[in-house]
This record gives C-alpha cells, structure tokens and sequence, in this order.
C-alpha cells in the first residue's frame, strides 16, 4: 500500500486528539441513564419520557450518516469533527440551561448531531494517515476510550453531583468539548485524500450507489445489522434484564455487573488493538479472523441460552468478550474502497449498526413478551429471544462467507485469466 502514512509521533498526537473527542461524545450519550433519576423527579418524568430522552441522542446521530459521508469525503475530518463538536457544544450548553423536557430533548438532539462525527472523522483519517495493519490498532482503540467514557458516565458522574449539581456538570463537559475543539484545529492534518494510491484503478463515480453495490459492503449488511446490532443491544439494554429478571441479581449486583462488564471491554480493546496488527502480520487479515474467532461466540451465547438461570455477569461478559472479533470489520470496509469513498462507506456501515442496535433491542423485548402473553415464564421469554438473534447472527455469518467465497473465486478466475493473456 502506498498510503500517505504519519510519522509516528503525529499518529500518536493524532491518535489522542481524536480519541479525546470520541471520549466525550461517549460520555454524552451514556451520562442520561446515571441522571434520569434526577430528570425524573426536577420535571416529572414519565419512563416513557425518559426513553424519548435517551433516544434524542440517537435520533440526531443517525440522521446525519448519510451527510456525514459526503462532508467527510469532501472537506476531510479535520473541518467536519471541529464543525460538528461544535454543535454537539451548543447542544450541551443549551441542555444545561434548559428549563422544561422539550428543552431537553431539543439539546439532546442537537448532541447527537453534534457527536456524530467522533468516530467516523477518525476511521475516515485513519484510512489514509495510517498503515493498513494500524488501522486495525487504532480502531481497537477508539472502542477502548468508548468504554471509558460509558464507564465515566456512571460512578464519577454519580460523585460529583452531590458537590456540583447536573447542569454544572454539562457546563463542564461544554467546557470540555471547546478544548477538543482547539486541539482537532491545532493538531489534526489538513485533507489530501488524492494521495492515496493503494488502489491502481481510481472510481470515478462517488455516489452512495458505489457503496451499497459493492460486494464485499452487500456481505457485511446483515452482520452489521443482527450480529454487530444485537451485540449492542445486549451491551446497552439488555445484559441488565437478563441479570436481574433471569439470573436473580438485585438492582446492585446487575449494576455492579455492567461496570465489570464495561472494565472488561476496556482492557480487552487495548490488548486486542496492541496484538492486532502482529496477528495481522501473521497472515489472518479480517476474514480468517472473522471465520476463527466469531464462532466462539456462538457457542458461549449458546451456553448462556442453555443455563439460563445459571448464567450470571461472567457468561455475559464473556459473550461480549468473544464478539471483540466484529470490531474488525468497520476497518475492513473502509479498506475494501479508494479513500474518497471511504467517509460513505464508513458512516453507511455505522448506520447499518445503530439501526441494527434499534432493531434488536425492540426485537429481542417484542419476542420477550410474546413468549410471557403464550403462558410460558419471563426466563424462557428471554431465552427465547436469544435464540432468535443467535440463529439470525449464524445465518449473517454464513451469507458473509458465501458472498466473500464467491468473490474469491471470481478474483482467482481474473488472475488467471490475465496470466493466460499475458502468455
């Protein structure tokens, strides 16, 4: 690959600049769950409410994907993150004053706007500033600083309300978000995706078409909606049902859980960023990886299914564990296009997830309840649902292999074909 590579300490302070405003934007979208206690009770809160709330963020996130990929694939993450940090900043600022619900989801809406941008800006950069092995690493990592802003959202947000108040603490990430700002302006390069010479055949069309069309995107469609989806799910909403409606634990042990869980991953995306681009060098590019380790998966969803009752925060933690394997494919369909099409590429398989996430947590409660209004228990609703999004993951999983079986077939029959002409 002949890319524009960084030298190493740019990458670093690249690296860090970004991640910084991925931390934030994580932070942001976990932190209403720590406050809805508060909300609940300073407006008067119906659950549904507090739903809409959580959900804003969503709302405004996914609406801009599809933009988003033009803007980052035109102007470059540098112009696009500082502009929609922006947002996200005003969104904070107007969420922190706000005196009525519509208040609140207005500015929670604009902090999804805003905080769209934090990880696609870089995976767009990372495609042509780093090496194709690297990308693996710094997108491990970006994952890492997901987990350290879901993890800050919880128990030191809880510390400091007490001293500070919940509107004193958005001022403070508002704050937080102005020098994320300045340093993505000071520090991030200017654009120059031209430079990227890794494919010999440049794409003149740069539409979405060129996208949705390709072969290799097409396979991954149903991985990132049910398995990548459903793992989200699972992370955000559903691990805590199953550990207290299912395992038995009180409101603390399945909090209690949640945090082992997010600790877990945070290690786990630091090891797996450090070790991956040595297993890459290995030979195991994203496909071998993929058929190798998502099975393990499979079977410890499995075993969570079978024991049911049994299957406690260790079982769930190791079934997110093991699913560390999906994060390679966000890097990989970035790879598999020129980088004036990787912006698209990227946010159109982030939408692919989010949907999938919305999907999965309304399908997995729809079959939960389904179950339990047939006469059966809560326990057999949840395994039930289990089941359903393990056989969807394994049905993605073989339809990944079946579409990139065939594509390898076809590239082989091309080379030979060349060499015969050659000849």
């Amino acid at each position: 690959m002949d890319n524009y590579i960084l030298p190493r300490k740019q990458v670093i302070t690249v690296f860090i600049v970004f991640a910084f405003g991925y931390f934030l934007s994580c932070l942001l979208r976990a932190i209403t769950a720590t406050l809805s206690p508060v909300f609940t009770l300073e407006f008067d809160l119906m659950a549904a409410d507090l739903g809409l709330l959580a959900g804003g963020y969503f709302l405004g996130f996914a609406s801009m994907q599809i933009p988003l990929g033009y803007l980052l694939d035109k102007l470059g993450p540098k112009k696009i993150v500082s502009i929609f940090l922006l947002i996200a900043f005003i969104g904070t600022v107007s969420f922190a004053l706000a005196q009525s619900f519509s208040g609140l989801l207005i500015s929670r809406i604009l902090i999804g706007v805003g905080s769209s941008a934090c990880l696609m800006a870089p995976l767009t950069g990372y495609r042509i500033w780093l090496k194709e092995n690297q990308q693996q690493r710094a997108n491990s990592w970006m994952f890492m600083m997901a987990s350290l802003g879901f993890l800050s959202s919880t128990l030191p947000i809880q510390l400091l309300l007490p001293s500070l108040g919940w509107r004193w603490v958005f001022g403070g990430i508002s704050v937080l978000l102005l020098i994320s700002i300045i340093l993505m302006l000071a520090f991030i390069p200017k654009w120059d995706h031209q430079k990227d010479k890794s494919l010999k055949n440049p794409i003149k069309s740069d539409s979405f078409a060129d996208v949705w069309k390709n072969k290799f995107f097409i396979s991954v469609i149903p991985m990132g909606l049910f398995n990548y989806g459903g793992l989200m799910a699972i992370q955000t909403l559903w691990a805590g049902p199953w550990m207290t409606r299912v395992a038995g634990y009180t409101p603390l042990e399945s909090a209690t859980g949640l945090f082992s869980i997010n600790i877990t991953m945070l290690v786990s995306f630091f090891l797996w960023g450090y070790f991956l681009p040595k297993i890459t060098d290995l030979g195991f590019n994203a496909l071998k990886i993929l058929k190798l380790g998502l099975p393990i998966s499979f079977l410890v969803m499995l075993t969570i299914i079978v024991l049911g009752s049994k299957a406690g925060a260790l079982f769930i933690t190791l079934f997110i564990l093991t699913s560390i394997f999906l994060s390679v494919i966000q890097p990989a369909v970035g790879l598999s296009f020129q980088s004036h099409l990787a912006g698209k590429a990227l946010t159109s398989f982030n939408l692919l997830i989010f949907l999938g996430a919305f999907i999965m947590q309304w399908f997995i409660g729809f079959v939960i309840d389904l179950i339990k209004s047939l006469g059966y228990t809560e326990i057999t609703g949840f395994q039930t649902a289990f089941s359903v999004f393990l056989l969807l993951s394994l049905i993605s999983y073989i339809f990944f292999f079946i579409i990139n079986k065939k594509n390898e077939n076809l590239k082989k029959q091309k080379n030979q074909l060349h060499r015969l002409w050659r000849n």
